[in-house]
């Protein structure tokens, strides 16, 4: 079985599970974040969708990363996590996914559903199997690590990786994953920070219009205002593919769970990157 080793340990996250163990709670215990660990619920009511999760350092973004998987702690654990995130090497595939092996980090190894992730490479004429795209990319494996400290060697999980993410990309994406639905008990995360390197207050107002269009699910709004680069999200294509699946199903609200800049934790809000939460729940 394949193994894919971690590539950021020890430089977005700790890089022993000691102390990776303790960054993670000092994330759910931080006054950004929901100020406490979860309480594990492993058959819960299964209600959420999917969350819009940072992807930054621990110590910028982990705090907001930890108020959506606080939410996923009480909601039980799903057959699958697809998580999306996009592609800042431009290595490799416009839209990569792998079908098998294992994902390791300091907390563990979490194995990829080949069942589900071959359905929904098959259910798509863009999805390529490409490990290169996915060998050095940090967006989805910041994500992993919260998940195995919610779920430890429970969690399966299934990667995909996006360097093209126009909106008729995302929408593919989302109709191939949706349709596992009926086998599959999906949750997906998709993987991206906001605004990039302007000030606070600059960063804080463009972000505001993405979530603005995200809570109200209007993924060609959102899309535009990432391809037009009006909000430089890196990951507005996964945000968008979460958004339409989320119409693609029906009866789904998105909320905002919290919004802060890495000026809010340096103090330095001259260049800041925007960080976001947002939980979608089936109603």
């Amino acid at each position: 079985m394949k193994v894919r080793k971690p590539y950021v340990a020890n430089a977005f996250y700790a890089g022993t599970k000691q102390d990776l163990t303790e960054q993670i709670t000092q994330c759910f215990t931080h006054r950004f974040g929901p100020g406490h660990v979860p309480k594990l619920v492993t058959k819960g009511p299964r209600k959420i969708l999917g969350i819009v999760s940072p992807h930054a350092g621990y110590m910028y973004s982990g705090p907001v990363a930890a108020n959506g998987f606080n939410r996923i702690a009480g909601d039980g654990l799903p057959d699958v996590f697809v998580i999306l995130g996009p592609n800042h090497t431009g290595v490799g595939s416009g839209v990569s996914i792998l079908t098998e092996g294992t994902w390791e980090t300091p907390l563990g190894a979490t194995q990829v559903e080949s069942e589900t992730a071959k359905k929904i490479q098959k259910g798509s004429d863009i999805l390529d199997v490409d490990e290169s795209s996915h060998a050095s990319e940090h967006s989805i494996e910041v994500q992993l690590p919260f998940i195995q400290f919610l779920f430890g060697d429970k969690a399966k999980f299934v990667p995909i990786c996006m360097m093209m993410q126009d909106l008729q990309t995302s929408r593919e994406i989302a109709k191939s994953i949706v349709q596992q639905f009926e086998d599959r008990d999906i949750l997906i995360v998709a993987s991206s920070d906001f605004t990039h390197y302007e000030s606070h207050d600059s960063a804080n107002r463009k972000d505001q219009s993405a979530i603005d269009a995200i809570v109200k699910l209007d993924e060609a709004t959102l899309n535009e205002l990432g391809e037009m680069g009006k909000v430089t999200m890196c990951g507005y294509g996964p945000i968008t593919t979460l958004m339409a699946a989320a119409k693609m199903v029906g009866g789904v609200r998105a909320e905002l769970l919290t919004h802060k800049t890495s000026g809010d934790i340096t103090g330095d809000k001259t260049a800041v990157v925007g960080y976001s939460s947002l939980v979608f729940y089936r109603e």
